[in-house]
C-alpha cells in the first residue's frame, strides 16, 4: 500500500465515527445531535475607550455600516450580568453550541473514544462551565460551513464555536466575540506539485474549498485563473486531492496544518495571505451573552504560559502550528 493510500484509509477510518450519526459523551455531560440540514440559506491594540452601558443588555454592538477590516475584531466589554440571553440558556439546562466535528485539532471525533476533541471544543466546554457550573450539559450540535450564521439567526444553537472568522460582511448578520485566535488564508497542495502560492501558479489548477467560508470569498476577488470547486467541508477538499479530484485547497492556514498532519503528502504553500481572526459568533440580538462570552475569553487568556488558552494551544495546535507565544489580545468597541 502506498503512503497516500495509507493515508487515505487512516482518514476514512477516522470520519467512520462521523458517518455514524448520533453519539453521547456522557462523561463529560456532552450530547452530540446530528448536522443541520443544508436547504437554508445561506490581534491588534487593545483599545481603551469609555464604557456605555457595560453591564446592560440594550444592543450597543458598533453598526455593521462602519465595520472596516480595522475594526471588523472589536467587541464588547466583558460582563458577569445575566442578562435575558444568558437566562435563557440557564433556563434551559443546556448550552447548544454548533461545533466541527471532522476537523482535526479543532473539531473532531476521537475514532478510538468516540468523544469530541479539539481547540474549539476545549474552549465551547468552558463557556459552558462558567453559564452553567461545572456539570454542565453541553449539547454539541454539528453544522457545515454554509449553515453557521442560518443556525444562529434561526436560535437553532446558542453560540457557534467553529473556526469562525470576525469579518464585516458577517458581521451584519450575526455577532461576535473578541478574537480568540489569529489565522490567515493559504495554499495546501501536494508536496510534488508545480503551486507554490496563492499566486498564478494556481492557473488551470482545480481549487477546492468550503461553501460560505472566507477561502471562498477570496478565491472570488481573485482566482488566479483556477477553477474553484466549492464543498460542504473543508477536510472533504482533502480528499478531494487525495481522490486526484482537486489540486489544491484554499482555507485558513490552522486547518490546513491540521489537514497536513492527517496526510503527510501535502503541505502549506507560500504565505498567508488574508488576516483571519477567529471569534464565538451568536445571535446580533444576544448582546448580554457577548459580554459574557468576552469574559469567559478574559479569563481564558489569563495566566501567561500556564493560562487555559495555552495550555489548549500546545495540546491541540503547537505541533503543527509552533511558535506562537499567547492569544490575540482583546479589542472593544465601547
Amino acid at each position: 500500500m502506498t503512503r497516500r493510500s495509507r493515508a487515505l484509509v487512516n482518514l476514512r477510518a477516522a470520519l467512520a465515527p462521523v458517518a455514524a450519526g448520533v453519539g453521547v459523551m456522557a462523561a463529560a455531560a456532552a450530547v452530540l445531535v446530528p448536522a443541520l440540514g443544508t436547504d437554508a440559506p445561506a490581534g491588534g491594540p487593545h483599545r481603551h475607550r469609555t464604557p456605555s452601558a457595560v453591564h446592560g443588555t440594550a444592543p450597543v454592538l458598533p453598526s455593521a455600516s462602519h465595520c472596516t477590516p480595522a475594526t471588523a475584531a472589536q467587541s464588547l466589554r466583558p460582563s458577569a450580568a445575566d442578562g435575558p440571553a444568558v437566562q435563557r440558556i440557564k433556563a434551559k439546562g443546556q448550552l447548544v453550541v454548533g461545533v466541527d466535528q471532522n476537523t482535526y485539532r479543532w473539531g473532531y471525533r476521537d475514532p478510538g473514544t468516540g468523544r469530541l476533541e479539539g481547540f474549539d471544543i476545549d474552549l465551547a466546554r468552558a463557556i459552558a462551565k462558567d453559564i452553567l457550573g461545572p456539570d454542565a450539559k453541553v449539547v454539541f450540535q454539528t453544522i457545515p460551513t454554509n449553515q453557521r450564521i442560518p443556525a444562529l439567526q434561526k436560535r437553532t444553537v446558542d453560540i457557534v464555536v467553529r473556526t469562525m472568522t470576525i469579518n464585516c460582511v458577517r458581521k451584519e448578520k450575526v455577532a461576535f466575540s473578541t478574537a480568540y485566535f489569529q489565522g490567515g488564508q493559504q495554499v495546501l497542495a501536494p508536496k510534488k506539485s508545480a503551486v507554490t502560492a496563492f499566486d498564478d501558479s494556481l492557473r488551470g489548477k482545480r481549487v477546492c474549498t468550503a461553501a460560505g467560508s472566507t477561502g471562498e470569498s477570496a478565491l472570488s476577488g481573485q482566482r488566479h485563473g483556477a477553477k474553484v470547486l466549492t464543498v460542504p467541508s473543508q477536510l472533504d477538499c482533502l480528499v478531494r486531492i487525495q481522490l486526484g479530484q482537486a489540486d489544491a485547497v484554499v482555507t485558513d492556514n490552522a486547518l490546513a496544518a491540521a489537514q497536513a498532519a492527517q496526510d503527510p503528502t501535502v503541505e502549506l504553500k507560500g504565505k498567508p495571505f488574508t488576516d483571519e481572526p477567529y471569534g464565538v459568533a451568536m445571535n446580533k440580538a444576544d448582546t448580554d451573552l457577548v459580554r459574557r462570552v468576552n469574559k469567559v475569553l478574559d479569563d481564558y487568556r489569563r495566566g501567561g504560559a500556564d493560562s487555559p488558552w495555552m495550555r489548549a494551544y500546545r495540546t491541540w495546535l503547537r505541533a503543527d502550528l509552533p511558535g506562537i507565544s499567547g492569544p490575540p489580545v482583546p479589542e472593544y468597541s465601547d
